[in-house]
């Protein structure tokens, strides 16, 4: 009896078509069953953590663009390590022979950074450019001779440049993670010092430290980071993972300690991630991916960071615009009061009969009649207003009460001005107005006790615009 067998289905290698993964491939890598997908995993997840805690302190020290300096440095040491060993009779391709060549010129580069902008009228931008540039163009050259030479394997150096997470070995996920290990642990005895540096460096210098010390160190420990980040992602892509993350976790906290924790944990998840969809997807660079997740966290954070996101800030600042609006409606009706009520009348809530026209109001203040409307809409649902026969606006109880201390604010406010910052009454309402809608209530205090010898018994305080 004959077996039919399956057809051999043979792909082409011109075929460019994406295979995307079955559900079997992606419960595959995601638990990481195989060692070469949990080591690659493992090894870049390192990479990113390590990537963020140093970063942070490097981008808080305005040195965002030394790492990418460093990173390009790297490429003639690469090209002298493997001359070096392929002249001694080696393959010219040992891993560790290349990274320390790459961490030499790495360092060589730094210094020279440092040395321009130290002992030349230089700006740091230029250095870092001039840096970058030369040694960039020296380790391509190097990289040419070597293309031409007969004897060793430069067959696999162009992954430095752009790197080539598949490849990682578990020696190569051992290095990182010393590395990553060592640059925490540099990071958590140096902390305090590293703020200041970060912060202040005088004050750091003034206490003792050595700021070009400290800046060697901190530097030394992005060397480390970029060298071991080169197979990884390689080094033109490396400055990404040194920047993004810390970048990113800006948004979210103004606490160092936090920022560092987010910053880890966001470098981490990017790489986490990024050779997650590289194994799933293996036409796809693990390198590229990883700074695609990068920049897409990054732009989440931007949007939706608690502490600097553009939502956030969009939000705070509609708030004070409403705040201040309905403020200074309440103000003008407070004020429209004071001078319209009964002679011998006392201002009070239960005195408030004297109604204003939407005509006087708009006079009042440079308001347009839409704006008008939806700041007395507001208004009016927050029972601070109410509307009277004949179309006129008048206080409720709350809104009285309301704007009697957002007119003594204002008039604290303008009558320290006057007394203590020799500002002439026409020219103190702006000033006021500026500032008013921020006191807090500490503020509020100094000023009561500041002006409380000249005003011990008065509630509101009468306008310094009154000619008495």
């Amino acid at each position: 009896m004959s077996v039919e067998h399956e057809p051999i289905v043979t792909k082409s290698i011109t075929d460019t078509s994406v295979n995307w993964p079955t559900w079997e491939q992606l419960v595959r890598v995601l638990s990481m069953e195989d060692y070469n997908t949990r080591v690659v995993i493992i090894g870049a997840v390192l990479l990113g953590i390590a990537a963020g805690v140093i970063g942070t302190f490097m981008l808080l020290r305005k040195r965002a663009l030394m790492g990418d300096a460093i990173s390009h440095a790297t490429l003639p040491g690469i090209g002298v390590a493997f001359l070096i060993m392929s002249a001694h009779g080696g393959s010219g391709r040992d891993l560790f022979g290349l990274l320390l060549g790459a961490a030499v010129f790495g360092t060589l580069g730094m210094v020279s950074v440092l040395v321009i902008r130290t002992h030349t009228r230089l700006k740091e931008d230029a250095a870092l450019g001039i840096v970058l540039s030369v040694f960039f163009g020296l380790g391509i050259a190097i990289l040419g001779i070597i293309q031409q030479l007969t004897q060793g394997h430069a067959a696999g150096l162009e992954s430095f440049v752009y790197g080539k997470t598949a490849s990682m070995l578990a020696r190569d996920a051992y290095l990182i993670a010393a590395v990553a290990a060592t640059v925490t642990v540099f990071c958590c005895i140096f902390y305090k010092e590293f703020s200041l540096l970060c912060f202040d460096q005088e004050y750091a210098g003034s206490r003792g430290w050595s700021v070009p010390g400290l800046d060697v160190l901190m530097m030394t420990l992005v060397v480390l980071v970029t060298v071991i980040g080169l197979q990884a992602v390689g080094l033109i892509l490396m400055i990404a993972l040194l920047i993004i993350p810390p970048a990113a976790a800006r948004f979210w906290t103004h606490h160092l300690a936090r920022m560092i924790l987010l910053s880890a944990f966001i470098g981490g998840l990017s790489c986490y991630f990024g050779a997650t969809l590289s194994a799933l997807l293996p036409r796809m660079p693990a390198g590229a991916i990883i700074v695609v997740v990068a920049g897409i966290l990054f732009l989440g954070s931007m949007i939706f960071g608690s502490a600097r996101g553009i939502l956030r800030r969009w939000i705070e600042h509609i708030q004070l615009t409403r705040r201040v609006a309905w403020q200074h409606l309440l103000r003008a009706l407070y004020e429209w009061n004071e001078v319209n009520c009964s002679d011998g009348e006392k201002l009070s809530p239960n005195a408030l009969s004297v109604p204003i026209s939407l005509q006087d109001l708009l006079a009042a203040r440079s308001w347009s009649s839409r704006s008008l409307g939806r700041v007395l809409r507001r208004a009016e649902k927050q029972d601070l207003v109410r509307w009277v026969p004949g179309g006129l606006v008048q206080l409720t109880e709350e809104g009285f009460h309301r704007a009697r201390r957002v007119v003594r604010n204002h008039r604290l406010w303008e009558t320290y001005l006057i007394t203590h910052a020799d500002i002439a009454p026409a020219h103190v309402d702006r000033n006021a107005d500026l500032i008013e809608h921020v006191l807090g209530w500490s503020m509020v205090a100094r000023l009561e006790a500041l002006l409380s010898k000249d005003y011990p018994e008065l509630t509101v305080l009468p306008s310094p615009h009154v000619v008495k």
